[in-house]
């Protein structure tokens, strides 16, 4: 292909005027062998300009990602583009050169290129890719090692997750290739240059890809370990170059001579965490763990000192740098063997380290002023805290405290002396650092005697006077202390009264907002904490949650949201006037929030908190009309938002809000709403329909009669129905699609008996194809009984028609026999009474009864199987209406802190275990072995035995059946049919009775006793409404009852 004219191409779809054009030209020519090669020409071409081969690389990149892996057509499709293996040949022979000649920004979208024709090729058609990184390695040409090192990390990275077998072909290209990794490292070490430390940073990226998830003891031995730590010690230990300081603060952290070090002590970091900790490693590493810790910890802690100590001397280091090492330190508190080395320097780390890290900066002090919005971003963003130094100073500063004798007890003196000594060291900066450190060890605190009783004074002589700061850091962290000590047990009322005031009153009249924001939180907490808080609130509820709907707008911050979710439902009837307000103000705030997302993760959580806190007011306002009609045009306008511009991380709220909108009434603008989830539906396919069912569920049962007033209503939940169930997706939806046809038939019994053999005809072909698992099969079971039990006599009509393009098998032999096998399949109380009931239609149906002759030595059996489910069914739910939890006292609890000897095993006991149970459980199924790992919780006493595993899971789709108030009682009706048989049938009753034991004759007997006691209460209840007698004491139907006894 001519290379010339493909430039000029490309060189046009840069052009605005003549993009259309050149993509069109694009399209028809893509397919011709020898396009893709051609291209990657043009890409590599020092003489076309920048531009054009940006373009032309990218189009490639999109060529190769879609086109390379061979995929075979779908029945009834085209055959999907696949670039020729004569052309991916051609590439593959030049694909490292051209990544080793190119200018960084061609190299990015070569390397993705590269990645996926490895993941396809290597090593079955192309094991040439390691001889051709080593050639380029192996080059004098320094000019060459860089794209060499890129080609070889996407290698490693297309290994990242394999284990084992998978692995192999990474670990025998390393053989190769890690000991010139490691030469290489060893001679750039002495150069400083830009482009060197580049280097090293690539080469410590890749040995970091290849031990992150499993460490090679083959490849890597204890020899070539021992001189990677060697390495990965020189580049913590060399100082970076003094011209570096000249760089603006927030841009030294990108310099490569940092990002080296970054990646020094992450690779180190990932190596004590997952194979250098005995206690916590998996059990092939733990003698290479207990090595380690003796060989390397005493080097590897001195040279993280010296890093602390740089930064102790004010001396910059960066706060990846920084946050990785007292990451690392943090791993050396649970050891033994470690603690000894850092015991003597812990308190200095703490006291020179962690406390000025915690206390205010002037970063902060910059950010407040300037940019308040983003210094409250920054204090709440919680992607900010796994790489933030402070985060990892609050978790050490937690473990040597809990973990380590004498720190918590020198740790507290010093934030005393702070916060009682008046002096210019101890200026306000300090006493945050101080206050700061004390609500990090608020758990620990409110645990340990001795200081549990102290933190009343603190807060009154030191947290509640900060309240009236001039400093506004110093108000903000006044409100973060009384939060984080919100459950301690106030003993002094007045000191309550007076916390919750100050804290109300920097809501509303302070003038930062990043002090109203943590004045919200606290206030958050102590309502949540103190049931006092409560009623000194409610004076100010409407002020305070203007204020707060006002922050939201403002700050766009999910915690503050969380603040309105807790206190619209403890003053519903307070802030019912201001119900419309708050949901017109998220509604205005969501719009902004999505406008603005530029798919940010903190927009996301912030978009999804508002839908929340929407959800939350629908909740508490549902049972006032007037109010929710007001509510719902504003609550369409934001899910017809989501909807109509297919927002799809919003769909499973914009859904849950619907379902409230229509869970008590639905309202004509509603009814519209369901043409929309129609449409909906059929562009996003079943992804959203177990999410959809709640909604349908109530368009179908609120107002039945309105459902079936319009039979587009039924024919568009039907065809949803039918797409989930045609597509044999084996999961939930397909459950929730079987559910929602026997809700149909047992809301609408009597109105759509035309509807029904398009349901059963639905329901058996589903039947006949493969269904894998036992919920589903019984599913789909229960419609047919469903409609078995409105009617009987449709439903074998319905059977036998179709039985004319069955000749050789009887559908309804398969069906009862089906349904009689799966008995003990059916779960919870709604599938097992319907099923006592069909069995009873069945059984009551006389000379129309379908032949039996098979199931008749079953059916009694299978019956006493599902009165013994119900009783379990019954007795839990019973458990769950009388379950007032009581909260109970919580016990003054001294932590043991661990002796200078001792390992701590109890942070990763459980989970260590929790991994060689499920490895030895994998393992042993790899080798035909069948072991049983389990982790026993022996302080439970509950007894699992009876656990049903779906007993509410999709119970809560209520049907006629399951009201409070439901005449048709399963026992009731079973024992008149069962005593009804044996007079008129006795024949019959005898060839369903004589098959059970004296044991199951005494079971019988005792579902008779109970279905008698029922029929009492029932009788006396009707009694009761009709304005009879009344008893004091009503008789109880018992919940638990022992057959046979």
């Amino acid at each position: 292909m001519d290379t010339r004219k493909l430039t000029e191409i490309l060189r046009a779809t840069i052009d605005p005027n003549q993009r259309q054009q050149a993509e069109e030209q694009l399209s028809q020519i893509h397919k011709i062998i020898g396009f893709a090669p051609s291209l990657l020409q043009v890409v590599m071409s020092n003489d076309v300009t920048i531009p054009i081969r940006q373009a032309g690389v990218v189009y490639l990149k999109n060529l190769i990602t879609t086109g390379w892996k061979e995929k075979d057509a779908e029945d009834g499709e085209p055959i999907p583009f696949n670039i020729h293996e004569q052309d991916r040949a051609m590439i593959r022979d030049i694909i490292v050169e051209a990544i080793v000649q190119a200018p960084e920004i061609i190299r990015v979208q070569l390397c993705v290129c590269l990645k996926a024709i490895i993941k396809n090729d290597f090593p079955t058609r192309w094991t040439q890719v390691v001889d051709k990184i080593h050639i380029y390695l192996q080059s004098p040409e320094p000019n060459c090692w860089m794209g060499a090192l890129l080609c070889l990390y996407q290698l490693i990275k297309c290994y990242e997750y394999n284990v084992g077998e998978k692995r192999a072909p990474l670990i025998e290209a390393m053989n190769l290739l890690l000991p010139m990794m490691y030469n290489l490292m060893v001679n750039l070490q002495a150069d400083q240059s830009i482009e060197s430390m580049l280097m090293q940073k690539q080469i410590l990226k890749c040995f970091f890809g290849l031990i992150k998830y499993m460490l090679p003891m083959d490849l890597i031995t204890k020899e070539v370990f021992t001189k990677w730590m060697e390495v990965l010690r020189l580049v913590m230990e060399k100082p970076v170059p003094e011209h570096t300081l000249q760089v603006d603060e927030d841009e030294r952290m990108e310099l490569p001579w940092w990002k080296c070090k970054k990646w020094a002590v992450h690779t180190l970091y990932r190596l004590f965490e997952r194979y250098g900790s005995p206690v916590n490693t998996r059990e092939e590493y733990v003698q290479f763990a207990e090595w380690y810790l003796t060989t390397f910890t005493g080097g590897i802690l001195e040279v993280l000192l010296r890093v602390l100590d740089q930064y102790r001397n004010k001396m910059y280091v960066s706060p990846r740098v920084l946050q990785q090492t007292l990451s690392y330190i943090d791993q050396c508190v649970s050891h033994a063997h470690s603690w000894k080395l850092l015991k003597p320097h812990m308190f200095a780390v703490i006291q020179d380290v962690l406390f000025p890290l915690m206390s205010y900066s002037d970063a902060d002090e910059e950010l407040w002023f300037t940019d308040p919005h983003e210094y409250i971003r920054m204090k709440f963003d919680i992607f900010e805290d796994y790489v933030s130094p402070v985060t990892a100073a609050q978790t050490l500063l937690i473990s040597c405290c809990r973990k380590r004798k004498e720190m918590l007890d020198r740790t507290m003196h010093l934030c005393m002396q702070v916060l009682t000594a008046q002096s210019i060291e101890n200026g306000p900066r300090q006493r945050d650092g101080a206050l700061h450190m004390m609500g990090t060890l608020n758990d620990i605190l409110l645990k340990k005697k001795v200081y549990k009783w102290q933190v009343e004074t603190l807060i009154s002589q030191y947290v509640l006077p900060e309240y009236r700061s001039p400093y506004g850091y110093m108000r903000a962290r006044a409100c973060w202390v009384l939060h984080s000590f919100a459950t301690v047990r106030f003993k002094n009322d007045a000191l309550l009264v007076e916390s919750v005031h100050l804290t109300i009153n920097a809501l509303l009249t302070d003038t930062d907002l990043p002090v109203k924001v943590e004045a919200a939180i606290a206030l958050q907490t102590l309502l949540s904490s103190q049931e006092k808080t409560r009623a000194l609130l409610e004076p100010q509820v409407k002020a305070v949650t203007s204020e707060i709907l006002k922050i939201i707008r403002e700050t766009e911050n999910d915690n503050v949201a969380n603040v309105l979710q807790k206190i619209v439902p403890l003053y519903t009837e307070q802030l019912m006037s201001m119900a419309f307000e708050i949901i017109e103000h998220l509604a205005t705030t969501f719009s902004k929030v999505v406008e603005t997302d530029s798919g940010s993760d903190e927009k996301a959580i912030t978009a999804m908190g508002l839908l929340n806190t929407m959800e939350t007011v629908l909740n508490v306002m549902e049972d006032n009309p007037e109010i929710m009609a007001q509510m719902e045009k504003t609550v369409l306008r934001v899910v017809g938002h989501i909807l109509h511009h297919n927002i799809l991380e919003y769909y499973e709220e914009a859904l849950t809000l619907l379902c409230n909108l229509n869970a008590k009434s639905i309202s004509e603008d509603m009814w519209k709403v369901l043409e929309l989830i129609y449409k909906v539906f059929e562009k996003d396919g079943y992804d959203y329909f177990t999410d959809m069912m709640p909604v349908l569920h109530n368009y179908i049962t609120v107002d039945t009669n309105a459902f079936l007033s319009n039979e587009n209503h039924m024919l568009a939940i039907f065809n949803m129905v039918k797409v989930v169930l045609n597509w044999d997706s084996e999961d939930e939806a397909e459950i929730h699609a079987a559910k929602l046809l026997e809700v149909m038939v047992l809301q609408c019994s009597g109105k759509i008996d035309n509807c029904l053999p398009s349901f059963v005809e639905l329901v058996l072909n589903r039947l006949t194809r493969k269904v894998k698992t036992s919920e589903l099969r019984t599913m789909l079971l229960q419609v047919l009984i469903a409609v078995l039990y409105y009617n009987p006599h449709l439903l074998f009509t319905i059977l036998n028609k179709l039985q004319e393009s069955v000749p050789n098998a009887s559908i309804t032999q398969h069906f009862i026999k089906q349904w009689i096998h799966d008995i003990d399949c059916f779960m919870g109380l709604h599938d097992r009474k319907l099923c006592v009931l069909g069995i009873c239609t069945l059984l009551e149906m006389g000379a129309q009864r379908p032949n039996l002759d098979e199931v008749i030595p079953k059916i009694m059996p299978s019956c006493l199987t599902l009165f013994e489910g119900l009783k379990r069914a019954y007795e839990l739910k019973a458990e769950g209406d009388d379950d007032t939890s009581t909260e109970e006292e919580e016990e003054d609890e001294d932590e043991e802190v661990l002796s200078s000897d001792e390992d701590d095993i109890e942070d990763m006991n459980n989970e260590y275990l929790e991994n060689l149970a499920r490895m030895a459980t994998k393992n042993s199924a790899a080798q035909g072995v069948n072991v049983t790992a389990k982790i026993e919780e022996y302080d439970s006493d509950d007894d699992d035995e009876d656990y049903d595993p779906d007993e509410t899971a999709i119970e809560c789709f209520t049907t006629p059946l399951d009201e409070k108030d439901c005449p048709v009682d399963e026992y009731i009706r079973f024992k008149n049919t069962v005593t009804a048989l044996s007079t008129s049938e006795p024949a019959f009753y005898h060839a369903l009775t004589s098959v059970l034991s004296e044991e199951q004759q005494k079971q019988l007997n005792a579902i008779f006793v109970l279905a008698d006691q029922r029929k009492a209460q029932q009788d006396s209840k009707r009694i009761e409404q009709s304005g009879g007698y009344s008893f004091t004491v009503p008789a109880q139907v018992p919940t638990k009852f022992k057959f046979g006894s």
